[in-house]
C-alpha cells in the first residue's frame, strides 16, 4: 500500500485544462520582428507591408524571404492565410 500510495503522490499534477497550447514560434529574431509588426497594426499584412513595416527595401529578395517566412508561420497555425485572399496574412481570431 505505500508503494502505491507514493506512486500517486509522484505523478505530477495535471496543467490547467484552459490554457491553450502555444505554438513553436522559430528562434531567428525576424519572426519575432514580423510577429511585433502584426500586434503593432492589428490587421491583416501582405509580405510587402512587412517589409515597409521591418524597414527593407521592397525588392523581390526581400518579399520573397518575408513571404517564406509568413508561410512557414502559417504551418506552423501561428498566422492565418485567408482563402479568398491568398498572399494576406493574418493573426487567428481567438
Amino acid at each position: 500500500m505505500r508503494i502505491t500510495r507514493k506512486t500517486l503522490l509522484d505523478i505530477p499534477a495535471p496543467g490547467p485544462a484552459d490554457e491553450p497550447a502555444r505554438p513553436d514560434v522559430p528562434d531567428h529574431p525576424a519572426y519575432h520582428q514580423i510577429l511585433t509588426a502584426f500586434a503593432a497594426t492589428g490587421k491583416p499584412l501582405r509580405a510587402r507591408d512587412l517589409c515597409q513595416a521591418l524597414d527593407l527595401p521592397i525588392v523581390p529578395k526581400n518579399t520573397e524571404g518575408i513571404r517564406s517566412k509568413l508561410k512557414r508561420l502559417v504551418t506552423r497555425g501561428i498566422l492565418t492565410e485567408p482563402e479568398p485572399e491568398p498572399g494576406l496574412f493574418a493573426q487567428p481570431r481567438h
